[in-house]
């Protein structure tokens, strides 16, 4: 493991991270399952407490592996067995999010157990992984223990928080400690013992994968809502069915457009030290993405009077993430590039009102489905804007990002 070339040509992902992504997605899907049942139950703060530590423990674990890989992947049976292992742990979280949502409802004593043994049993590879590049890149040994070494202790204090017996809100408190650790890590590793080889377009293209398989979350949401109509005992193809598939596809492609419209792999080309926020920001654009798949089961269960929320209550499990997914982006996109452009605020506010025309018709009256007509064309606003003019201050602002870059 002496480092990949950050430079290396045509460098793409390999089957095994294909194959890893898979995994990873399986852990999403599952989280937002269990947030729809809690939406349904009307546990909505108790659900969005458990889909937060569920996402901060997919995300990351899957966060570290895809910048060690970017950096260090060797493809030898010893990688592999490694990255494995930490799918099995993947599976393992996936089959303890149901007793932590469902400990985190009845806000007792909190049943995290098995996902955090899942967690560290994908957490723990890391580590042999680390210590194999410390060994095999002498140049980079300081910043490979140091990851190795925060991995340790995060993983030592997640597991003294499940053996000693917590509630939810002291687990939640106590939580922030390992937290802290875990994020710190790779900032003084790379910011203060000189960093790894990661590959710049390799990493846009890791993170625009996986944003790609968790939007089939929205697919696999439209298909669970249309069930309810076009399935026995459900009316058929009534027009509200048609309404809703149109705007659940549209939804999830309005979404992907958006993500892909950013040039990520030229961000982190010319500026490597803007990498952070623009690395650490994909946990909440991931996890907003699957929440957008929850609520889409949410507006299923409403249809079927499966739910205790209100009508305008479902229609917000699906605009408040597609929100937050739009206005994650455009923060990515100006803290990256450090360019604040005006046309962005005119591209928001227009999203603004469109949310909130949804939001208030349904109030109004409207069925859930036409609510979801609007909240479909909110991402739309960006594509549209991009393409007629947003393009132009895109190249404009990444021509000031070479300049920069060059002179730096």
């Amino acid at each position: 493991m002496t480092g990949r070339d950050p430079d290396e040509a045509h460098r793409a992902a390999t089957p095994l991270e294909l194959l890893f992504d898979l995994a990873f997605v399986v852990a999403f899907g599952a989280a937002g399952t269990e947030l729809a049942h809690t939406y349904a139950e009307n546990h909505v703060g108790a659900g969005l407490a458990a889909f937060g530590l569920s996402v901060f423990a997919i995300c990351w674990a899957w966060i570290n592996m895809a910048w060690f890989a970017s950096a260090f992947d060797t493809d030898d049976w010893a990688y592999r067995l490694l990255t494995m292992v930490q799918m099995a742990g993947v599976i393992i979280v996936a089959l303890g999010l149901p007793p932590l949502f469902a400990s985190v409802v009845a806000g007792g004593d909190i049943d995290n157990a098995t996902m955090v043994a899942g967690y560290v049993v994908m957490r723990v590879p890391m580590v042999f992984h680390w210590l194999r590049a410390a060994k095999g890149h002498p140049d980079r040994r300081k910043a490979c223990t140091t990851y190795a070494v925060t991995i340790v202790v995060a993983q030592v204090l997640w597991c003294l928080l499940v053996v000693v017996d917590l509630s939810v809100a002291a687990f939640y408190t106590l939580a922030i400690v390992p937290f802290l650790v875990e994020l710190a890590g790779p900032i003084v590793a790379e910011f203060h013992h000189g960093g790894t080889p990661w590959h710049a377009h390799h990493i846009a293209e890791r993170y625009g994968l996986l944003a790609i398989i968790t939007l089939g979350e929205g697919i696999i949401g439209t298909v669970a809502a249309m069930s309810a109509f076009v399935n026995p005992p459900g009316p058929g193809w009534t027009s509200d069915a048609i309404t809703l598939l149109a705007s659940g596809v549209v939804l999830t492609f309005g979404m992907w457009w958006v993500y892909f419209a950013m040039p990520w792999a030229d961000l982190l080309t010319y500026h490597r030290e803007r990498s952070f926020f623009w690395g650490y920001g994909h946990m909440v654009v991931f996890g907003s993405i699957a929440a957008v798949g929850a609520g889409l089961h949410a507006v299923q269960y409403f249809i079927e009077h499966h739910s205790k929320l209100t009508a305008t209550e479902t229609l917000l499990t699906v605009a408040v993430p597609t929100a937050l997914f739009i206005v994650m982006i455009y923060l990515m996109y100006d803290v990256s590039m450090r360019a604040f452009d005006p046309f962005h605020v005119v591209l928001l506010a227009i999203t603004a009102i469109v949310l909130v025309a949804a939001v208030a018709g349904v109030v109004a009256g409207w069925h859930v489905t036409t609510g979801l007509v609007l909240v479909a064309l909110a991402p739309v606003v960006t594509v549209v804007g991009y393409e007629t003019v947003g393009h132009r201050h895109g190249r404009e602002h990444l021509e000031r990002l070479r300049a920069t870059a060059r002179s730096a």
